[in-house]
């Protein structure tokens, strides 16, 4: 018997910086994006959007969000 396929969409509407939500959101959409018989989109509205700005400088102490949605990408979608 197969795994059924199941599809998420993770909707991100906060700056990449200053609080946790975007990086809990693109960390569990990573892990799901790893795995068999699913597919992961990452939608990204308002300032949602800086988190897809290319060459940012990541600030020390925190992690680098353009490597996690890079990595989400190749495995899903993601879209501003």
């Amino acid at each position: 018997m197969s795994t059924p396929h199941k599809n998420y969409l993770f909707v991100v509407n906060d700056s990449p910086y200053g609080n946790e939500r975007p990086y809990n959101a693109l960390r569990m959409a990573l892990n799901l994006a790893k795995r068999e018989a699913v597919t992961v989109r990452v939608f990204m509205i308002g300032d949602g959007v800086n988190n897809a700005i290319a060459n940012q400088t990541t600030p020390n102490g925190y992690y680098n969000i353009e490597r996690m949605l890079k990595s989400i990408a190749r495995r899903g979608d993601a879209a501003t």
